[in-house]
């Protein structure tokens, strides 16, 4: 239940951005620093063509890293939409999840 209404709030927001305009572009980069020491993230992502993506990769301060990608592809015509995403851990382990959601 919790990736099928995780999956759909998703797709909600992205078909959102699919309304607004294809390839809106955008990139962040962000760092913050604490006791333990500094932490960065690097994101990007956009529109084209019906599908929005976004790759994001997560510092910690300890040297270790995250990195998640994905992509969500809406439908009008069947009013679905489908998405995917892999993410990739500090050792290398790797979960990859996809689904379908519709109106």
């Amino acid at each position: 239940m919790k990736k099928i209404l995780t999956m759909s709030t998703v797709a909600v927001a992205l078909g959102m951005s699919l309304a607004a305009a294809d390839a809106n572009a955008w990139e962040r980069h962000g760092t913050a620093s604490g006791w333990r020491g500094t932490a960065r993230v690097d994101a990007q992502g956009g529109c084209y063509n019906g599908t929005c993506s976004r790759n994001i990769t997560r510092y910690g301060p300890y040297g270790g890293s995250m990195h998640r990608s994905g992509s969500v592809t809406c439908n009008p015509n069947t009013q679905s939409c489908t998405g995917h995403r892999t993410t990739t851990g500090p050792n290398g382990g790797t979960v990859t999840r996809h689904g379908t959601v519709y109106r």
